[in-house]
């Protein structure tokens, strides 16, 4: 697999030329000063591209060309906003981008409710806790019907985490929901002027009478759509799992399992609708076991994430390291490297370490952690070649 890493552009603490420094081979990135519906033009595109490629590497994957709420609602401005991607698309392929990461979810690109927990060893990494976003979900945000969406028991722990709370809980997590995790990506929630929570009620509010069926029709209407731009430019659309694999804020996800990616590629049936095999996001899903859904689908996955998560008994979801937890990295390589090894691949989030504590980092990104981790994976990826010499 070609290492490759995220970045994000020339606001990421992590410079290029340190990147070439730890063995990255591609570069994962956007253009993200442009909106969802914008025009991607071959001029914007190269200007970035000059900058990696200077830096003696390659622009692997767009991460992402972001789908604009228009066309996952099929609203008025569908039509346009799917013109602009089409042509975008035409542009990333004849400055030889082919490969595109993108994400079919509702408002929110991925939800954590604590971006420093801190572990036993002093590190810190991403947590997902159920009685803190239910406390936000039923508390803070006040969505309509919020309540029953939670067990009973659930919701006992919430009304005794509610007592305790103060405005600094409510705050941290308007930040962290809101804010933080979406504002250094180009999605909607990107540029949120005045009341956070005004904001992220009114787009929630546009997807109440959207039904899970109603944005996978949508999501196979834009496939159909982009499919013969990909199929005459060779472009692999690479969908994203949910993260979490839940449903959450009453919004629909039709990315979650193994039957959701079965009916995907089955309804679009063309190799240049693939899959972005995220062992993180799928691994927080207690129903999703990552080698069979990598050996599943290894023949329609065009890009992996590769990371892990561990599920705590009360559920609550925190991430791994690299060679532990329910993600099985080590096995996915081993997948990948003999079946699909012309793929691209990132170490996605990992630990925050030494010196990088407290550093404004992108949540998951910081330099130390993620250079670990891709150690960790060149390691794996060492063992499976020596495998192979050993067997002729």
């Amino acid at each position: 697999m070609q290492k490759t890493w995220r970045w994000f552009g020339e606001k990421d603490l992590v410079r290029l030329d340190q990147m070439r420094q730890i063995g990255v081979e591609g570069v994962v990135t956007s253009l993200h000063h442009k909106l969802p519906g914008e025009l991607w033009t071959i001029e914007d595109i190269q200007a970035v591209q000059k900058k990696i490629e200077a830096n003696g590497m390659t622009w692997s994957v767009v991460e992402s060309l972001p789908v604009s709420e228009e066309i996952k609602q099929a609203g008025p401005k569908c039509k346009a906003h799917l013109e602009a991607y089409c042509q975008s698309l035409e542009n990333l392929a004849a400055c030889g981008i082919r490969t595109i990461c993108y994400n079919f979810m509702p408002v929110l690109d991925w939800i954590r409710t604590d971006l420093e927990y801190t572990l036993p060893n002093g590190t810190q990494t991403l947590y997902f806790s159920w009685v803190e976003f239910a406390y936000f979900d039923v508390y803070v945000l006040k969505r309509a019907g919020a309540r029953a969406d939670y067990s009973v028991d659930l919701m006992k722990q919430v009304d005794e985490y509610a007592s305790q709370a103060t405005k600094e809980t409510d705050q941290r997590l308007i930040y962290i929901i809101i804010i933080k995790t979406q504002g250094f990506v180009n999605g909607p929630l990107g540029n949120i002027t005045g009341d956070p929570l005004v904001v992220f009620r009114q787009f929630l509010d546009q997807y109440a009478s959207l039904s899970k069926t109603d944005l996978r029709n949508n999501l196979v209407a834009f496939l159909t759509d982009i499919m013969p731009v990909c199929d005459a430019h060779d472009i692999h659309m690479c969908i994203h799992p949910d993260d979490p694999p839940y449903p959450v804020l009453g919004l629909p996800r039709i990315v979650s399992s193994t039957e959701d990616i079965d009916w995907l590629l089955q309804a679009v049936d063309n190799v240049h609708n693939g899959l972005t095999f995220c062992a993180g996001s799928l691994s927080a899903g207690i129903h999703n076991d990552t080698v069979e859904m990598a050996k599943r689908f290894v023949h329609r996955t065009h890009f992996a994430h590769l990371r892990s998560c561990d599920i705590l008994p009360n559920r609550d979801v925190v991430e791994a390291n690299h060679t532990l937890g329910r993600g099985q990295v080590a096995e996915l390589v081993r997948i990948f490297e003999t079946q699909a090894p012309h793929i691209p691949m990132r170490v996605d989030h990992a630990p925050t370490l030494l010196d990088d504590i407290g550093k404004p980092y992108n949540a998951g990104y910081s330099l130390y952690g993620r250079m670990m981790a891709l150690g960790q994976i060149e390691g794996m990826m060492a063992m499976v070649h020596n495998d192979k010499r050993s067997k002729g």
